[in-house]
């Protein structure tokens, strides 16, 4: 188990490593409120399944936010003293600014000064994409280095870091 955190914890680690139910098990041992900020977009049916078990797993508890574009002003928004924010995740932000065309560095800005300013405690998690090939085409090249940029500012801002491996957590920061 990873020591506790007072403020903001930043959860990395591959695809299905565990880092999701890892950021949720954190944030359900805080006794205040809970609110999940999804970023994810439901554009077939395989991801409206994911999406559904996804809230299944969560129980009554939690409140869910929907800010696939508008991260920074859905933390300002619902980031408060005795509630945990869980931000899931920060990959699939970066997908949808990229596609929308949004300037990068100024969301990334904007979410950073967001976790800074945000009053109670807040998890981001996201995929660490870097430790792979590098990818054959243009677009997925763009991809993995906005979510590097985004990680690595995340990572400079937050108070602690993990990073999960085949569900174990390895403290980072």
């Amino acid at each position: 188990m990873t020591p506790a955190f007072t403020t903001s914890l930043l959860v990395l680690g591959g695809a299905r490593s565990g880092k999701s139910r890892f950021a949720q098990a954190q944030a359900e041992m805080d006794s205040g409120n809970l609110v999940y900020i999804a970023t994810a977009q439901a554009y077939d049916a395989e991801m409206a399944d994911r999406i559904t078990r996804h809230q299944g797993d969560r129980g009554p508890r939690w409140q869910t936010v929907e800010a696939p574009l508008d991260l920074p002003h859905a933390i300002a928004t619902h980031a408060a003293l005795g509630t945990v924010l869980l931000v899931d995740c920060l990959t699939l932000w970066a997908s949808n600014i990229l596609l929308a065309g949004h300037d990068q560095p100024a969301e990334i800005a904007a979410l950073t000064a967001a976790i800074a300013a945000a009053p109670g405690k807040i998890i981001l998690v996201s995929n660490e994409v870097g430790l792979g090939i590098v990818p054959d085409n243009a677009l997925a090249r763009q991809f993995r280095d906005l979510a590097g940029d985004i990680n690595q500012a995340v990572a400079r801002v937050a108070e602690r870091a993990v990073f999960i491996v085949s569900g174990l957590p390895i403290p980072l920061k």
